[in-house]
């Protein structure tokens, strides 16, 4: 297969584009993170989510750490090529790094966010540093 497929997409200056992780059966926005060229085409060479780390300033497999990787099951991108939307199949059943199901825990409710989802397992579990 040749790589003309990512001259489709339309990369930020920084050579970067926002990509959602939504749950393949039931259609929750688990994460938002970022890629770069490398880190999609190594997603999709690999059938895994690998992301572009902005803090780190390098590929991030996800599940790398914390063994919940996230199993690609179809990309798309969106109407103006500035959006990758993966479905997926999030191993552990955790995506955050605070141990919970979705990075989007957190619902505006009063003039407050309020947490509103358990945490799965203790972060301190998963991570062993």
């Amino acid at each position: 297969m040749t790589e003309s497929w990512l001259n489709k997409v339309n990369w930020s200056e920084d050579g970067l584009v926002p990509a959602i992780a939504q749950d393949a059966v039931t259609g929750r926005v688990l994460m938002v993170a970022w890629m770069d060229r490398e880190a999609l085409k190594r997603t999709v060479d690999t059938g895994e989510a690998i992301y572009w780390s902005r803090s780190r300033k390098k590929l991030w497999h996800k599940g790398e750490e914390s063994g919940h990787v996230q199993k690609v099951k179809e990309i798309r991108l969106d109407c103006d090529a500035d959006v990758i939307l993966m479905q997926i199949e999030q191993a552990g059943g955790i995506a955050c790094h605070t141990g919970r199901e979705s990075c989007f825990y957190s619902k505006l409710e009063n003039g407050e966010w309020v947490s509103t989802d358990a945490v799965l397992k203790n972060p301190d579990e998963i991570y062993k540093k």
